[in-house]
């Protein structure tokens, strides 16, 4: 009794503290760069720093840094800034590596994990949850010959670790449920059902591969004279 007390107990605390943990992570970080400013320009009472001023300095500067790199002038100084930082040692290859992680991610027209896809992964029958990346295009797609997709198939609990499989996008299924409720079905291993419609179309998609699976070759004809 007292062991299902402190699980239910932990149960209700756990996701609270884990929250409240990430928030003041965010909002301590984010406040600290109000030391970017000299101290003449740091708004004070009582002799320390007002609370929440570094959080107002850090959404202006990503509202005014992206202003500027929406336009013309701002497009071209970002290249001539990249072109910059990627020639130093070290640090551009870290550069580079981290810019082609976030620009599909994080950009306007990006494509990375816009849809939830059904897959037969990692053997027939067997079917995983991936999330639809990009189209195959280039020399892999001259090699393929036929239209395929790039897909990431992540693993369960964590998310950030996976595979990238390239599939003829005949054999990749569309979902109806979001890119959210995917995630947290797959981070929750499949106890954060999604909801009934789209739990339904997981269910009427295998079932109807399993059916494909089973089926006996067509006849041949009648063996019987």
């Amino acid at each position: 009794m007292i062991k299902k007390y402190l699980l239910a107990g932990l149960l209700v605390w756990a996701p609270i503290g884990i929250t409240i943990w990430v928030l003041h992570f965010l909002v301590t970080t984010l406040d600290a760069t109000s030391h970017l400013l000299p101290d003449a320009y740091r708004p004070t009472f009582r002799g320390e720093t007002i609370p929440g001023f570094g959080i107002v300095i850090s959404f202006l500067l990503l509202f005014v840094t992206g202003a500027i790199a929406s336009n013309v002038f701002g497009k071209q100084l970002g290249k001539a800034w990249d072109g910059m930082v990627n020639r130093i040692p070290v640090v551009g290859g870290i550069y580079k590596s981290v810019k082609q992680l976030t620009d599909p991610v994080l950009s306007e027209n990006g494509q990375a994990f816009n849809k939830a896809v059904l897959i037969e992964f990692p053997h027939p029958g067997a079917h995983s949850i991936a999330f639809l990346t990009n189209k195959v295009q280039g020399e892999l797609h001259d090699k393929l010959g036929e239209e395929h997709v790039a897909v990431y198939i992540p693993t369960t609990p964590n998310p950030t670790g996976g595979y990238m499989l390239l599939l003829p996008k005949s054999r990749v299924q569309e979902l109806d449920m979001s890119v959210d409720q995917a995630l947290k079905y797959i981070i929750s291993m499949g106890v954060a059902a999604p909801p009934p419609r789209a739990n339904g179309e997981l269910a009427r998609w295998a079932e109807a591969n399993q059916s494909a699976l089973a089926a006996p070759p067509p006849n041949q004809g009648n063996t019987n004279a």
